[in-house]
């Protein structure tokens, strides 16, 4: 029986929103919140956890640093990422790290339950539309794309590029340092073969990744 969760969010309203949706189905629930980075790993050294839901776009080390580093220390706690991306490739990034699920926060009201039980239960979670892009793109796996080399970091990184931030914005954003960033920049550009920014934003757009 679930009686654990904990909610990272850096956002109030988002964490009293599935609050209140796990209560009206579950009840004698005892909630954990965390906003950062820092607070995720003190909380999960604190106490054993039924389920993680985390938010990907967390303040400074985003959700996927935090599902890497969970993954790396070998802490047992089912991970349903928690978003308002629905772009397939974010999603399956996260699958790959780990994640126990992927579910839009758009979608919560309908699917956060059903999201919930079928983790608890030992099982992944990708709603419907969402598993249907998944299998199309394993399907494809063999004609990958050029964003599709990059690491998660370069590909956060090729994001927020192509979304118009400095370099020196990308790294106060990713905690990093400005000749990181600048690093991670130059391989991107080589590893997809582009001269500069304006062709990285173009084929960024093109694919609808932001």
């Amino acid at each position: 029986m679930i009686t654990k969760i904990l909610i990272a969010d850096d956002h109030t309203a988002i964490r009293i929103g599935v609050k209140h949706i796990c209560s009206a189905e579950f009840p004698f629930l005892h909630f954990g919140e965390a906003i950062s980075y820092a607070e995720v790993f003190q909380k999960l050294k604190e106490a054993d956890w039924d389920i993680l839901i985390l938010d990907i776009d967390m303040p400074g080390r985003n959700g996927l640093d935090i599902l890497q580093q969970i993954k790396a220390e070998k802490i047992k706690v089912p991970v349903l990422m928690f978003s308002f991306h629905i772009e397939d490739q974010i999603a399956l990034r996260a699958l790959k790290l780990g994640a126990a699920g992927y579910l839009s926060k758009d979608a919560a009201d309908k699917e956060l339950i059903k999201a919930i039980n079928q983790i608890i239960n030992g099982r992944k979670y990708v709603s419907e539309l969402l598993s249907e892009k998944l299998l199309s793109l394993y399907e494809k796996d063999s004609e990958k794309e050029s964003h599709e080399l990059l690491s998660t970091r370069e590909y956060q990184t090729m994001l927020l590029i192509a979304s118009g931030k400095t370099v020196s914005e990308i790294a106060e954003i990713l905690s990093l340092s400005t000749p990181t960033i600048s690093t991670y920049r130059a391989r991107i550009l080589e590893k997809m073969k582009m001269k500069n920014n304006a062709e990285l934003t173009t084929y960024v757009i093109s694919r609808k990744l932001l």
